[in-house]
C-alpha cells in the first residue's frame, strides 16, 4: 500500500500539497473579510448619502450604469424611451 503521507512532516497528503491548499483557503478566507469590511464601509456611505438627502435607490442605479459600455446605455434608454410612448408614458 503507498504511503500517503499521513505524517505532520509530509509536504503532501494523499498527493495534496498541503502547504499550498492552506495558504490558498487562507488567502481566501482574508478577501472574505476584506470584502466583509469593504461591504460595511459602502453601507456606511450610502447612510451617509440618505442622511444627506439623496435617494440611495437611484445612486445604486447611477452606479450600476457607469460600469456598462456606453452604447449599452444608449440602447437601454432607447428602448425604455420607445416602451414608455407605447404605453402614453
Amino acid at each position: 500500500m503507498p504511503d500517503i503521507g499521513h505524517n505532520s512532516t509530509s509536504p503532501e497528503v494523499g498527493g495534496i500539497a498541503a502547504d499550498r491548499l492552506r495558504s490558498i483557503i487562507e488567502r481566501v478566507e482574508r478577501l472574505e473579510e476584506e470584502r466583509k469590511a469593504l461591504s460595511g464601509d459602502i453601507k456606511d456611505i450610502f447612510s451617509e448619502a440618505k442622511s444627506a438627502g439623496f435617494d440611495v435607490k437611484v445612486l445604486k442605479q447611477i452606479i450600476r450604469i457607469r460600469k456598462q459600455e456606453p452604447a449599452d446605455v444608449e440602447e437601454q434608454e432607447t428602448l425604455l424611451d420607445t416602451y414608455r410612448r407605447a404605453l402614453g408614458m
